[in-house]
């Protein structure tokens, strides 16, 4: 097999991962998204496998069962095993699946991109060379490493992956005049946005935004878990009766309020298993930065660490962390429609000269529906944001 025909067999079945890893979405959390396959000499495929759920088998467990289910444990000793995240090499809830790897007697593996644990980082594929295992490193790493992202820049930094999701309208209006804004995108992208919650770790609004929408901030146009659900609150003067407190999922909703506020709503809020997140302020607003240290210590479900934060409103809370350069990435839906009045999407974020603007190492556009999204990131993958 020449050169070529060798790197479009292993990008081919590195895809195959990436597309088993992504099923992973919203389920493994704070662990990455990982898929592996098992294929032959003959480029057959002997099995398959992803990281179903945090604190389960890893993806190349499952597909070294499925192999030696289907071909039997003799198959392994001329397979070579294709995995999107480094083989670990360290115990955590599982065994090392790089003990795994030598004791099959797989010859060789093929590794989209490296552990990012500093303290672990290429410890798998250095043992694994050791062992007289040919790997071969760095197949699409570019889309290994954008799939995990949010893991990524939470190794870095020990902060969620902020991502802003807004709708405007072609003028850049949030909502009319009257502050009404459901529903300015249509359906396909009111769906992708469920979508999103789905697979992210929690949901975050302002106070006027969950004052006068009263969002539920529920997954319910697909299937998927609830996130936990944010809601700012600085001095607590939200309404006792917002569906984030009276409508059975409270439980999975996390308040932030001032170190000093008084929070009417707080025992009650506490007795149906949710919380209440106190943070320090910051020039008269609360303090974001150590409000996202915090949820990413242990903000996630079930007191796990939240790796990934969807903010959806409102245009204030928006423009404080894209100018704190708290912000990893806009998702922004853009609907053929013109108000002419109303709030501006984007305002507010100190950027008054073109030399100045705000840019995006990387961006797309799609097509959803009749919409646009716009999808911005503003760091490259292996940038680390600002201290």
């Amino acid at each position: 097999m020449t050169d070529r025909a060798l790197r479009n067999a292993h990008e081919k079945w590195m895809a195959f991962c990436l597309d088993l890893a992504r099923q992973g979405a919203g389920l493994v959390s704070p662990n990455p998204m990982v898929g592996a396959v098992l294929v032959g000499t003959d480029d057959t495929l002997l099995g398959q496998g992803l990281h179903h759920e945090y604190g389960g088998p890893h993806a190349e467990v499952y597909a070294i069962r499925d192999a030696e289910r289907r071909y039997g444990p003799d198959a392994l000793e001329h397979a070579t095993l294709y995995v999107s995240l480094e083989p670990c090499s360290h115990t955590g809830k599982t065994p090392p699946c790089v003990d795994h790897i030598l004791e099959k007697r797989i010859p060789r593996v093929v590794v989209g991109t490296r552990d990012p644990f500093i303290e672990k980082f290429g410890s798998g594929v250095e043992r694994l060379r050791a062992q007289g295992v040919e790997v071969v490193e760095g197949v699409l790493e570019a889309e290994c490493k954008r799939l995990n992202e949010a893991f990524l820049h939470h190794v870095r930094t020990g902060r969620p992956l902020v991502t802003l999701k807004m709708a405007q309208t072609l003028d850049a209006r949030l909502a009319g005049a009257s502050g009404a804004s459901q529903w300015i995108s249509g359906d396909l992208s009111r769906r992708l946005a469920h979508h999103w919650r789905a697979e992210t770790d929690g949901v975050l609004v302002g106070t006027e935004t969950a004052r006068q929408d009263n969002p539920s901030l529920t997954v319910r146009h697909v299937e998927g878990r609830h996130p936990v659900r944010i809601a700012l609150d600085r001095a607590g003067r939200l309404p006792p009766d917002l569906n984030l407190f009276a409508d059975g999922q409270a439980d999975k909703t996390t308040v932030v309020a001032a170190e000093s506020a008084r929070i009417p709503y707080e025992e009650a809020l506490l007795e149906r298993g949710g919380r209440v997140l106190r943070v320090a302020e910051r020039d008269g607003a609360l303090d974001l930065r150590e409000m996202l240290e915090a949820l990413g210590e242990c903000g996630g479900r079930d007191g796990l660490p939240m790796q990934s934060l969807l903010v959806e409103g409102g245009a204030a809370l928006a423009a404080s962390l894209l100018r704190q350069d708290l912000a990893d990435r806009l998702f922004l839906f853009i609907a053929p429609k013109a108000l002419g009045a109303g709030p501006v999407s984007i305002d507010g974020i100190g950027r008054e000269d073109l030399a100045e603007a705000l840019t995006f190492a990387d961006h797309a556009w799609e097509s959803v529906g009749e919409d646009m999204v716009f999808k911005g990131y503003r760091r490259a993958l292996d940038a680390a944001p600002k201290a």
